[in-house]
């Protein structure tokens, strides 16, 4: 068995954020952030994928609001301190977005609200990039007890070798369901191509 069920980023549930999703919402700078080359977007999410996003974003954007609605920020030491460095990265906690705005061209701001304070101001901005978590399809491997059939990290994602196998002899695992994956297309299918070749020697074998 191969499993390569995939998953989606998790949405924020901001106002607008349906509304202008790929519009100039988007989870994927490494996708997306071209289009913003020169402009000013926010990155929202705590976690290391948000700061390191922030910090690649650094790299085309003019400059990067990073709103995180808590304090301290769940992500490598080494990671917080690159952002705290960066001068083109804002960092705007603890805050939250409380709408997303724009026209018919696409996001044209956002407004945050400070959760201390409960000071409210709009940014001008083009692009807000949403990493608040990552949903892997792994429900059908959840046994009657609760357990997961295979070994899975604490976010179910599979735990899989460089050969994507699994704990289970015979099943496989490619693409977003793993763990580390790189959530790239071109990714997952190497998975694939790898996880198929190593079933047919898997079945060779046996």
């Amino acid at each position: 068995v191969i499993f390569a069920a995939g998953g989606r980023p998790k949405r924020s549930g901001v106002k607008g954020e349906n509304e202008f999703w790929g519009r100039g919402v988007s989870t994927c700078a490494t996708c997306d952030g071209f289009f913003y080359k020169g402009k000013d977007v926010v990155v929202l999410g705590g976690g290391d994928t948000a700061l390191e996003e922030a910090i690649y974003l650094s790299r085309i954007c003019n400059k990067i609001y990073l709103i995180h609605r808590r304090d301290e920020f769940r992500a490598a030491p080494v990671t917080i301190q690159h952002v705290k460095e960066n001068p083109k990265i804002e960092i705007i906690t603890p805050a939250v977005i409380e709408e997303i705005k724009g026209d018919n061209s696409g996001v044209t701001g956002v407004s945050i609200k400070d959760t201390k304070s409960g000071e409210v101001r709009d940014l001008a901005v083009f692009g807000v990039f949403v990493f608040v978590g990552y949903d892997v399809n792994t429900q059908i491997l959840k046994q009657p007890d609760g357990s997961m059939l295979c070994e899975c990290d604490e976010w179910n994602s599979i735990k899989v070798d460089l050969s994507m196998k699994t704990n289970i002899p015979g099943l496989f695992a490619a693409g977003d369901v793993r763990v580390q994956a790189s959530k790239q297309v071109v990714c997952a299918a190497g998975d694939g191509a790898t996880a198929a070749l190593q079933a047919i020697a898997y079945l060779e074998h046996h």
